[in-house]
């Protein structure tokens, strides 16, 4: 199946206060926290604040009130299509404030866990199938080898993990910014969630990429925002990015004992997406104890977590997961480990032909007159004294280098043996001893 950004199915918005599957008393607090925190009166304005649909909204205040939480204020504002106003009693304001004292959260009404888990299915990673017009229009930027795409593209289509290797400065970071621009299509990221009471909060602006919103005209009969439910943010497919600073501890649910409220872990903001771990083996866990925490999630589509009271539940585990490592996968990994992640991609330097393209490609971007005798001298002296190894990193630093000498000599750009050796020692530090 080709899930393209408009076969996404959107989660339906709730039309009763059964339909939400929250507890009733929930419901009623953060709609009391809600107004009290934000000074929202009518229903409208209301129903925006706890992302529900005003009949909804109405249905809470109309519960609201027969418990004398609530009151109308017997004014009609014009301004609001004529809506009603709300207050809250001062029993309703008790009741806020010791609801606040209880869990800080208000707002956008969360989503209950195994309603989310069902979004989650309808927008899985696994149902994309990537082309490979899509992944070469993605890594336009980077020259690779087509047998590299051979093994990338139906690896990214899979939606398992994948683990990229070779020697460091051969573009594995940007092949796994690659696939995820390669992933073109939006799916629905919950604010929050709802396990057993408690509220997770989902959405993070810093991870997710909010895509352009249709805001209704008030004054239009035919409204559009009632085609999703709004708890839910529509969003660019997430990507989460860490390198030598993730720790395991960054895969647990984050606890805020002032809001006391919850913050999904990183793999959780990534699902429906791509989580990359890239310069694995520089982070302080060894990679073993860290692929280890990622066995299960990886094999049975799961992922464990546990609130503060100890109880462990089961959330979905719905990641394209990319590590990216300068070592040898032998020397770092079991075989029960390698076993696991589903494919494993070596990504070499360039040979002399795709170095010379992109050496090219380079000083053409970078204004560089290309000069024949210089690259022979590169290619004839200066490659040979490392055995002729070429890296995707090495163009860029050598012209950048060769235009920062011609910038401070203030001579046009130019490339020459004499500018090639200097560029060069600054691109490897002599062994050497340093006496104290």
């Amino acid at each position: 199946m080709n899930m393209h950004a408009s076969s996404v199915a959107a989660p339906p918005a709730p039309r009763t206060i059964a339909e939400m599957q929250l507890p009733i008393v929930m419901m009623r607090d953060i709609l009391l926290k809600t107004i009290f925190r934000q000074n929202v009166e009518q229903v409208t304005p209301i129903a925006r604040a706890i992302c529900l649909p005003v009949p909804v909204t109405q249905e809470l205040i109309d519960l609201a009130r027969e418990q004398k939480l609530l009151q109308a204020t017997g004014t009609l504002h014009a301004g609001a299509g004529n809506e009603m106003g709300y207050q809250l009693t001062d029993h309703g304001k008790a009741r806020a404030l010791d609801a606040l004292s209880q869990s800080e959260y208000y707002g956008a009404m969360p989503v209950p866990l195994t309603v989310y888990s069902e979004q989650v299915k309808r927008q899985s990673i696994r149902n994309i199938q990537i082309t490979r017009e899509q992944l070469t229009g993605a890594m336009g930027h980077l020259i690779l080898p087509d047998e590299l795409l051979d093994h990338l593209g139906p690896a990214v289509s899979s939606g398992r993990s994948i683990l990229m290797y070779g020697p460091p400065g051969n573009g594995k970071s940007s092949i796994s910014n690659g696939i995820r621009d390669a992933l073109g299509d939006k799916i629905y990221v919950p604010r929050a969630i709802e396990y057993s009471g408690q509220v997770i909060t989902v959405y993070d602006p810093i991870v997710h990429s909010k895509a352009e919103e249709q805001v209704d005209d008030p004054n239009s009969l035919r409204r559009t925002s009632g085609r999703y439910d709004t708890r839910y943010v529509r969003c660019e497919r997430p990507t989460v990015i860490t390198g030598g600073e993730l720790s395991l501890s960054m895969l647990d649910l984050v606890y805020n004992p002032t809001a006391r409220t919850y913050q999904a872990p990183l793999q959780l903001k990534s699902t429906g997406g791509v989580f990359i771990v890239d310069d694995l083996g520089r982070q302080e866990e060894p990679p073993q104890a860290l692929i280890n925490r990622w066995i299960v999630p990886l094999e049975e589509s799961k992922d464990i977590l546990a609130l503060q009271s100890g109880e462990k539940f089961t959330v979905p585990f719905d990641t394209l997961v990319i590590f990216s490592t300068n070592f040898h996968p032998n020397d770092i990994f079991d075989k029960a480990a390698l076993r696991r992640i589903f494919f494993k991609i070596k990504i070499d330097g360039p040979n002399q032909e795709d170095f010379l393209k992109i050496f090219a490609m380079v000083a053409r971007k970078k204004k560089m007159p290309l000069d024949e005798a210089t690259l022979v001298y590169l290619m004839k002296k200066k490659y040979p004294l490392i055995e002729n190894v070429y890296a995707n990193y090495q163009p860029i630093f050598l012209i950048d280098q060769m235009i920062s000498i011609c910038e401070f000599e203030g001579i046009p750009y130019q490339m020459s043996p004499d500018l090639v050796d200097r560029a060069w020692a600054n691109m490897f530090v002599k062994e050497e001893t340093i006496v104290h």
